[in-house]
């Protein structure tokens, strides 16, 4: 559970018909071209540009973050379960001046509903059980982003949102303080992504980087040692290349084909991870998980 996580109000609605309009916002969820987690495109066009929260955990992270949630949609018992962080109330109007006299936002609708239900609405069985749903808010600026950052991830071609999801799982546990997109990558915010990231997609700070390897030099403007993963065996070792670097920038690239050659000639140095076995690398998730480690490693005193 998320310790010392912000409340919200919500105002409980029974949801018994999953054609209800009400729900619209998280219907269709495993939908090719209809999911509301799609980005809306120029002229309105494709999806409704939503953020779908999966799980208690995913839903108290989302209600901590920038992300905010404007509706729900879970069976009683996650209700319950979600007792620390949504607070049901009865009235409308009483989301200013409610238990405790905290100042609170006006309750967002908990629509409830049986599983069964829940299934028809969403196009598959949820095992877990709730939904939290939030429009996207405004983009950040890379200045926003990397504002008193000293470690950042930055991924150029990574469109597998599982490896997405769970690089932002990884920056999160250790230590990094935002993630960059290059060109190439596939969408944060797809609900598959947020639900592998645990919810830490919604409170680990990203932008993407419109003009590419070119923000490289931003980077470089500000202090910060870019540092290219590959497996080249004549590159220098990954612990070597971050001794003395104050901030760090990780870049990582694609399974198969990983940084292309402008994003490994526009950073500062390139560094490899000591394989053995034969094996000449690792899985992008895991490679950035390495590289944060080794980082944190570092500036604990290497004691771990």
């Amino acid at each position: 559970m998320v310790s010392a996580s912000p409340t919200l109000p919500v105002r409980v609605v029974d949801i018994t018909d999953p054609d209800d309009e009400r729900v619209d916002d998280f219907r269709d969820l495993n939908s090719v071209d209809r999911r509301p987690d799609l980005p809306v495109l120029p002229g309105g066009r494709v999806g409704k540009g939503l953020v779908i929260a999966e799980g208690v955990l995913v839903v108290q992270r989302m209600v901590a973050s920038r992300f905010i949630p404007h509706a729900f949609l879970g069976v009683d018992r996650r209700l319950g379960e979600l007792g620390t962080t949504l607070l049901p109330v009865d009235d409308p109007d009483a989301g200013q001046d409610s238990a405790c006299s905290l100042r609170l936002p006006a309750p967002v609708p908990f629509y409830r509903a049986t599983a069964e239900v829940m299934a028809q609405v969403v196009g598959f069985h949820l095992n877990r059980g709730v939904l939290g749903v939030a429009r996207r808010p405004a983009e950040l600026t890379v200045e926003q982003a990397v504002e008193g950052a000293s470690v950042l991830a930055v991924l150029e071609g990574v469109n597998d949102h599982e490896n997405i999801g769970s690089i932002f799982r990884n920056a999160a546990g250790l230590g990094v303080d935002a993630v960059l997109f290059g060109s190439g990558c596939a969408d944060p915010l797809y609900r598959r992504c947020v639900r592998v990231s645990m919810g830490h997609a919604l409170l680990v700070p990203f932008v993407k980087l419109p003009d590419w390897p070119g923000e490289l030099d931003l980077l470089a403007q500000r202090g910060f040692t870019t540092v290219s993963l590959t497996p080249d065996p004549a590159v220098p070792l990954l612990a070597d290349a971050v001794e003395s670097a104050s901030r760090v920038a990780f870049l990582v690239g694609a399974e198969g084909p990983g940084l292309s050659a402008a994003a490994m000639r526009a950073s500062h140095v390139r560094a490899r991870i000591p394989m053995s076995r034969g094996t000449d690398s690792l899985n992008v998730a895991t490679a950035a998980a390495v590289a944060f480690y080794e980082l944190a490693r570092r500036d604990k005193g290497g004691n771990e």
